[in-house]
């Protein structure tokens, strides 16, 4: 089952359906649109950035559509996927809250877990949207933006929750700037310094922030480098020296030393022991 709404004028599209969508993703490659997973009854398992994910059941799995994905396993799925013409998570980011926590967070992929009451009032929301699917008329597509605008705030409150979001309540809020400013400018930008500027602080007090966490701002902006630089090792075949200059390094060896840092092989190890596992499956 899969139902599709495509707005001619603005190229908008967004896809309800269950693991019949994801069949298509076979291999690995870039999923392309926003993704929501939603896991009901049996446990599924997907690859996601070349790592094997099992997700249990009741639980929501949230992709952006720069990940590398393909299905492996499960059923009695509900998927929603989108495009940014449908609905932009960056220009809507003021009324969803969503940018820095539910996409964009950082390198772990989110996870929402859902309780049997959440479970079922999202159950009456996806019949909701069906039905909506179902209704051509002159307003179908702004009823559509704002069932997906509802159901991205809910889940985004679901997993703040579960991230204990609450405990660090006055810095959350600049945490998920910093998380959406390191997405988009991670390629150009290496330090804390310029990420401070942007959100009017000093780099001290940036970090300061930041104590509750667990990770440092040095460490999320090193993360996002170094999946980005496995990204493009495993599914491309760039050379070190490529990757380094595409992720804003003029010296390939200064990337390599954050890499072997961060994974205990420089990029070059890093692909030749890609190559033996794959040699080794057959």
């Amino acid at each position: 089952m899969i139902k599709e709404f495509k707005e001619f004028s603005t190229e908008a599209v967004l896809k309800v359906a269950n693991e019949e969508l994801l069949q298509s993703y076979q291999k690995s490659e870039v999923i392309g649109l926003y993704t929501f997973i939603w896991v009901k009854d049996k446990e599924t398992v997907l690859e996601v950035d070349g790592i094997s994910v099992t997700v249990p059941i009741n639980n929501i799995v949230v992709l952006t559509p720069n990940q590398y994905f393909k299905f492996i396993s499960g059923s009695d799925l509900i998927v929603y996927q989108f495009n940014r013409e449908f609905y932009c998570i960056k220009d809507h980011d003021k009324e969803v809250s969503c940018m820095g926590v539910l996409f964009y967070g950082n390198s772990v992929i989110p996870i929402v877990h859902l309780d049997n009451e959440q479970r079922s009032k999202l159950e009456l929301f996806h019949q909701i949207f069906l039905e909506e699917l179902d209704t051509v008329d002159t307003i179908q597509a702004e009823m559509l933006r704002m069932l997906m605008a509802r159901f991205i705030i809910t889940t985004t409150r679901l997993i703040k929750q579960q991230d204990d979001f609450n405990s660090i309540k006055d810095q959350a809020d600049l945490i998920r700037q910093f998380n959406a400013l390191v997405e988009f400018n991670f390629r150009e930008e290496h330090s804390v310094g310029f990420y401070a500027d942007k959100l009017f602080k000093s780099p001290k007090t940036l970090s300061n922030n930041f104590a509750k966490f667990e990770k440092s701002p040095l460490k999320i902006i090193h993360d996002r480098i170094i999946l980005e630089a496995k990204r493009l090792l495993i599914y491309t075949e760039k050379t070190a020296k490529e990757i380094a200059y595409e992720l804003g390094f003029d010296d390939a060896s200064h990337l390599s030393r954050m890499f072997k840092k961060h994974t205990s092989f420089s990029p070059s190890e890093f692909k030749k022991q890609l190559k033996l596992e794959v040699v080794g499956k057959y």
